[in-house]
């Protein structure tokens, strides 16, 4: 169901995520904020330098077809962030996300030493579906936060977390 994506299939990334930002965010921040965050941050520029800075990017298939994507990286030992995580429209409600969330977890663990390790993660705060989805895993919202990025726009996000045991 993961599949790690290399350097040079970061690109695939990009084509992932425009058809999916547009379907699910239009009504949540509209077309000019969605365009705006594609192009700086789901560019293949943008990925490759989130790449170099830690993030570790999957492919999540089904059928050996690419259907999504997640992004997670280890901020420090027993302490992780899980940036992105986005299934095409057509996959979703197939309980696909919930195995997705469940070998995420594994790979954490198994990346990890630590007995206690926490996962967070960022979620606009009009995002329902999503924050119910995270509720529904165990994660818990930690905090409020608006993030400017840039040309007037900002991030209006729960900081969620989940605290796994890693036996």
């Amino acid at each position: 169901m993961l599949r790690i994506a290399e350097r040079h299939e970061l690109p695939r990334i990009a084509e992932i995520a425009a058809p999916i930002w547009h379907e699910h965010y239009t009504p949540i921040i509209g077309t000019v904020q969605i365009e705006y965050m594609l192009k700086n941050m789901y560019s293949t520029d943008a990925l490759i330098k989130q790449n170099s800075e830690g993030q570790i990017f999957y492919f999540i298939t089904e059928n050996e077809t690419e259907i999504g994507f997640i992004a997670i990286s280890k901020k420090s030992e027993g302490q992780w962030f899980l940036h992105k995580f986005y299934i095409g429209v057509d996959y979703q409600n197939l309980s696909i996300g919930s195995k997705v969330i469940d070998e995420i977890v594994s790979l954490i663990k198994a990346g990890d030493t630590s007995k206690n390790i926490e996962i967070r993660l960022t979620v606009n705060r009009n995002n329902f579906k999503s924050i119910n989805f995270y509720f529904k895993h165990g994660y818990t919202i930690e905090s409020v936060a608006d993030f400017d990025i840039g040309n007037g726009f900002f991030m209006n996000d729960f900081i969620m977390k989940k605290i796994i045991k890693n036996d």
